[in-house]
């Protein structure tokens, strides 16, 4: 679902009543375990985290006027999702975030290639997501993207 909108805070007000709870609780996550340097935003219609050009003034080869996204999260029509550039990007922590999510959550896997989507809201592993948060820093990040778009 598109929404119209230039903050998080007017993102998740424009979502249904029964997943505003589950939005507040995502971005809450999400902002106490992604490291410094990254930063909160509207990216493609979305909440969205990434490297502002203070850091990476290049920003994204396909736009370089946006900042270098890393991930974001979005209220769909049937589920939640969470988009991840770094489980797309680097073949390690994708296994590492298929390997351990059976470990937090006894629903099946619903993954795209940085796409994980939740159609049991009720149910997102959040402590998983904590997890994936703290497993690359914005330098790390970077060096990881340039990486993937020199290949």
């Amino acid at each position: 679902m598109q929404y119209k909108t230039t903050t998080p805070e007017d993102y998740i007000l424009q979502a249904t009543a029964d997943r505003q709870h589950i939005l507040h609780k995502l971005r809450n996550v999400i902002r106490l375990n992604l490291p410094k340097g990254f930063e909160e935003g509207i990216q493609y219609g979305m909440i969205g985290y990434y490297v502002p050009h203070s850091i990476y003034p290049k920003g994204y080869h396909c736009n370089p006027k946006i900042s270098l996204p890393f991930m974001s999260f979005a209220s769909q029509k049937n589920s939640i999702n969470l988009y991840h550039s770094g489980i797309y990007a680097s073949p390690e922590l994708h296994s590492w975030f298929i390997n351990a999510y059976p470990n937090y959550s006894k629903c099946k896997l619903d993954m795209g290639k940085s796409c994980i989507r939740f159609k049991k809201i009720d149910k997102i592993p959040f402590k998983l997501i904590a997890e994936l948060c703290k497993k690359i820093t914005t330098e790390e990040w970077i060096s990881i993207y340039e990486a993937s778009i020199k290949k």
